[in-house]
């Protein structure tokens, strides 16, 4: 009985191999090899620059990345909730961005045409 150890796609495995002289093959399974523990990786994402929103009010965020198609607001415009503020295309799809409360826009931070990424603020409530 013979050993050997090999490495495929960076995986190490262990085989035991039996050189037999008789024309009839026996096979014999062997326990496979432990896998050995590799340290997890962390990966540090970049944060990207937010405009801040007011104290008292909340902020609209972009739910997916996509573009924008329409603004349906202005700075000083009351709304409710519930209101269609925007509509960001993402994979084809044109999906419509809500007011998450009633209030006033203190600011709209995005235009037709810009992309946004997950996230973005796209207006406050003031």
């Amino acid at each position: 009985m013979k050993r050997f150890q090999i490495t495929f796609k960076g995986q190490v495995y262990e085989l035991d191999v039996e050189e037999i002289s008789s024309s009839a093959p026996t096979i014999k399974k062997s326990a496979p090899a432990p896998v050995p523990n590799t340290a997890p990786v962390t990966v540090q994402t970049p944060k990207a620059v937010q405009p801040t929103a007011p104290a008292s009010g909340q902020t609209v965020l972009a739910p997916m990345p996509g573009k924008i198609l329409t603004v349906n607001i202005k700075a000083g415009d009351a709304v409710k909730r519930g209101d269609v503020i925007f509509i960001l295309e993402a994979m084809k799809m044109q999906n419509e961005i809500m007011a998450n409360q009633d209030g006033q826009i203190s600011s709209v931070n995005v235009t037709v045409g810009q992309t946004v990424s997950t996230g973005d603020v796209l207006a406050a409530l003031g």
